[in-house]
């Protein structure tokens, strides 16, 4: 007779997602995992067959809540920019109990032109970021907010460019004034004059 997990899934999978994203792919050995997760190394093995598919689905699970994240602060802003800098205060101002940056930028830093799926999977979501950013930038230029003198997917992956600028730049000691200007000089460009 099979035994019951004692274990639920996605609380475990939360643990990995934060092991990941603080030291990377590489110097995170099964032993971190086994302590930080809090299961045994053979429930790993036979929850989420490996280390990379457990990587793959810890990626997985941080792009649905990020993107749930983003989804909820965009659907309660009353303007566009209003929208955009709730995004990017989202990516500046990190959780108490988060690691700092993202664990996808991080990820295709670390290992996107040597590994296929993880490079496929940051495409993907640097993708679903541009797509976010452009649906805004459509909004403002629609309204009137925002100048129609630049194409809205060029401008939203200018934004993306930014975004993982901007997270790349928060594994650091940059402050977050600094970090802050950045995002409204580039809202400055977006304006309608």
């Amino acid at each position: 007779m099979a035994r019951s997990k004692e274990f639920e899934v996605n609380e475990v999978l939360d643990k990995a997602m934060k092991i990941f994203w603080e030291q990377g792919y590489e110097k995170t050995s099964m032993s971190d995992l086994v302590e930080h997760m809090g299961i045994h190394r053979r429930s790993i093995y036979d929850t989420f067959d490996d280390k990379h598919s457990l990587f793959l689905q810890a990626m997985d699970r941080y792009s649905g809540k990020i993107s749930t994240t983003l989804l909820a602060e965009i659907k309660v802003s009353k303007t566009a920019m209003e929208a955009l800098h709730k995004i990017f205060d989202v990516m500046i101002s990190e959780a108490d109990d988060t690691p700092t940056g993202c664990l996808i930028v991080n990820s295709a830093v670390e290992l996107g032109t040597r590994d296929p799926d993880v490079d496929s999977r940051s495409l993907e979501s640097f993708n679903e970021t541009e797509r976010m950013f452009e649906q805004i930038i459509q909004w403002g230029q629609r309204d009137g907010e925002f100048s129609s003198d630049h194409d809205a997917k060029e401008m939203a992956e200018y934004l993306h460019n930014i975004s993982v600028g901007i997270r790349a730049m928060a594994r650091t000691s940059t402050d977050k004034e600094k970090l802050n200007r950045i995002v409204n000089v580039s809202m400055k460009l977006l304006e309608n004059r």
